[in-house]
């Protein structure tokens, strides 16, 4: 099992930032954290969830096109922590922000329960 717990969800303008945290813990995860790809996904109401950003444990990144240059993902591998930083934020990235550890060889995922984000115009 591995349990993913998220922070750092808000109200915030347009043009602000806020900084998601996302800590991985699990007898699974805690054995091989390498085998592990941690990211961020999103789903806005009436939408299907999507791609936010994702990491790999030796910092691999991908991002979504709609994000890139504005959001940053990061992971302290010592703390089992997964960051999301977000910049420059846009009423469209209002949405309930779910962290995801994905197995990269198994493909097991597992979910956080999610952070609602609002940004107002």
């Amino acid at each position: 099992q591995v349990q993913l717990v998220e922070s750092g969800g808000g109200l915030v303008q347009a043009g602000g930032s806020l900084r998601l945290s996302c800590a991985a813990s699990g007898s699974i995860f805690n054995i091989v954290p390498i085998a592990w790809r941690l990211g961020w996904f999103r789903q806005a109401p009436g939408k299907q969830r999507e791609l936010v950003a994702t990491i790999t444990f030796s910092g691999d990144t991908n991002y979504a096109d709609s994000v890139k240059g504005r959001f940053t993902i990061s992971r302290d591998n010592a703390k089992n922590t997964v960051y999301l930083q977000m910049n420059s934020l846009k009423p469209e990235d209002t949405a309930v922000y779910y962290c995801n550890a994905e197995g990269v060889t198994t493909y097991q995922n597992y979910w956080g329960q999610g952070t609602q984000v609002t940004v107002s115009s």
